[in-house]
């Protein structure tokens, strides 16, 4: 597998190491090189690398700043000489977090971060195209269609999985594991207890989701994402 990268950093020196660094990698492939923020905004929303590597203290707009504008399939590996800066990169959804000067084998831990997270995202990409997943229930595996779901209760060490035709299928798995392979956004986590299957919600009451007599909540830590989805598809 080979990752799209790009590097934006104003020193040139550390830009210049990064670069060689990408170059001995065979995953990686680079896409370009700025040096300011601003300078690769336009390149990078128009074409989208899978990686970047983002200096944070840099003039006019800072790496913070525009990894929250970045699209969402972009990840980030902060580069900085400040390491006060790491609570805040984590913040933002930052991959990795690299503290200069950058050694190699540093970078090279990193990126495969990178390399598993992607291979495991096209892994899942090929099992969803199909539109549907196998669960264990009860001593059998059960197929459940994406379509069918209507929303997933997480119970501790189980998920409950609620179907349109009013089915519950318990099974044992983690909220964050079944996060990481449904859909985004099509799927959204609402709550540490809830993923919504959003293209089948049919009404929001007060940052609540409605599912017949069913309220499901809307914690201050999804809302954001909630939010942005509703927009996205709501007329004025």
């Amino acid at each position: 597998m080979v990752i799209s990268c790009a590097i934006i950093d104003d020193e040139p020196l550390a830009a210049g190491l990064l670069e060689s660094y990408v170059k001995k990698t065979p995953y990686l492939e680079l896409k370009g090189t700025y040096n300011s923020a601003v300078t690769a905004m336009r390149d990078l929303r128009d074409d989208p690398v899978q990686l970047l590597f983002l200096d944070i203290q840099m003039p006019e707009l800072s790496g913070i700043e525009f990894a929250k504008i970045l699209p969402h399939e972009t990840k980030v590996i902060f580069t900085t000489a400040f390491s006060q800066y790491a609570i805040e990169g984590f913040r933002v959804s930052a991959l990795d977090y690299l503290l200069k000067p950058i050694g190699y084998e540093d970078f090279l831990k990193s990126t495969d971060k990178a390399l598993e997270l992607f291979s495991t995202q096209k892994k899942q990409n090929v099992h969803l195209q199909d539109r549907f997943l196998f669960v264990k229930s009860e001593y059998k595996l059960l197929r459940l269609d994406l379509d069918d779901i209507l929303y997933i209760e997480g119970l501790k060490d189980y998920v409950r999985f609620y179907l349109e035709s009013g089915e519950k299928v318990m099974s044992l798995m983690s909220m964050k594991r079944l996060e990481d392979y449904l859909p985004h956004p099509e799927f959204l986590r609402t709550h540490r207890s809830y993923i919504v299957h959003m293209s089948k919600v049919q009404s929001v009451d007060r940052l609540r989701i409605v599912f017949g007599d069913q309220y499901i909540p809307v914690s201050d830590n999804y809302k954001d994402e909630v939010m942005n989805f509703l927009e996205q598809h709501t007329l004025v």
